[in-house]
């Protein structure tokens, strides 16, 4: 079976990277290139991880220089508390960063979707901010994209940077807004609904870990590290929470046609006004034919818990197909 070609779109924090590390070690999935964005850190800190993981893979991909601030024309906060100061948890790489200037490639994203057209599937793991550039520059270059997947939003459940609002869709609304409106066919949104349940306990990292250990994987071996760090703002936050949830990682495998989330086609709508709504997404899931005349997409409302801890387990603890 031919490997899933990923364009990624991401603001490398934890989750971000494992995400990274997974379509590194399953057959399935290939990134062929990576946009790196403000978010979780700022653009700059993200081409520095971006450099990091390619310099401990041994792995080379086109790096496209991405979005530094939102459309909403604030400043970008960045969350270190839940990262890292770079992203990486407890890790602080060296400086791997070149004159950033090389980095402002951005029409570099209409040739590769030119170059992979309609065999090119588009992940964003972050703010919509460069998705939403792609799409008000190169409209008609974006028909050829294959599929777009979006980790992002909450419907019916509690946001989790205000009580209705998810940071990817927070961070920059009008990007999000712009994303779903001018999409020429239904995204697939993998929203907090579901990513909130892939939990990793920390029994399952320890394991993981020993394998990595015992079998000399210096790449496998950054995971405990991140994903502690990470647990420790979430049991700070959520006492009663049993592991880490790995948003990022969930929406990467479902990229591959074997996974098993179920998607319902619904209308979406992003609140954009300021207020207490503000970042908010919407769907439609009311049974009646006469709905919301919102842009319908395919919303994440289920998935196989089993399935995707083992076939996660199964991907890292196979020799890296890199």
């Amino acid at each position: 079976m031919p490997k899933k070609k990923v364009l990624l779109f991401s603001d490398f924090g934890v989750d971000d990277v494992i995400a990274v590390l997974y379509a590194l070690y399953t057959e399935e999935i290939e990134i062929v290139g990576i946009v790196a964005d403000y978010g979780n850190v700022s653009k700059q800190t993200a081409l520095q991880n971006v450099k990091f993981l390619q310099s401990l893979t041994e792995t080379s991909r086109p790096i496209i220089g991405g979005a530094v601030a939102p459309l909403t024309g604030d400043l970008p906060e960045y969350f270190p508390e839940i990262h890292g100061i770079a992203g990486l948890g407890p890790i602080i790489p060296e400086n791997h960063a070149s004159d950033e200037s090389f980095m402002e490639n951005f029409f570099e994203v209409k040739a590769m979707i030119t170059k992979y057209q309609q065999d090119i599937t588009i992940y964003s793991a972050g703010r919509l901010t460069s998705l939403a550039t792609a799409f008000i520059l190169y409209p008609e270059t974006m028909k050829l994209v294959k599929d777009i997947y979006i980790m992002g939003g909450a419907f019916g459940v509690p946001g989790n940077v205000t009580p209705v609002a998810e940071a990817n869709i927070y961070g920059d609304p009008y990007a999000a807004n712009i994303v779903l409106k001018l999409s020429p066919k239904p995204a697939y949104i993998i929203p907090l609904d579901v990513t909130k349940y892939a939990i990793f306990t920390p029994e399952m990292i320890n394991d993981l870990d020993l394998y990595f250990k015992q079998t000399g994987d210096k790449v496998g071996e950054i995971i405990k590290p991140l994903v502690d760090y990470y647990q420790k703002f979430y049991k700070k936050t959520y006492p009663d929470i049993q592991g880490s949830p790995l948003h990022d990682l969930l929406a990467m495998w479902a990229l591959k046609p074997d996974s098993e989330i179920e998607y319902v086609q619904v209308p979406v709508s992003i609140e954009v006004n300021i207020g207490n709504t503000f970042g908010q997404s919407s769907g439609d899931f009311r049974a009646i034919a006469e709905k919301e005349d919102w842009r319908v997409h395919n919303v994440a409302v289920n998935f196989n818990y089993r399935n995707f801890i083992e076939d996660v387990y199964g991907a890292f603890k196979n020799p890296p197909k890199r």
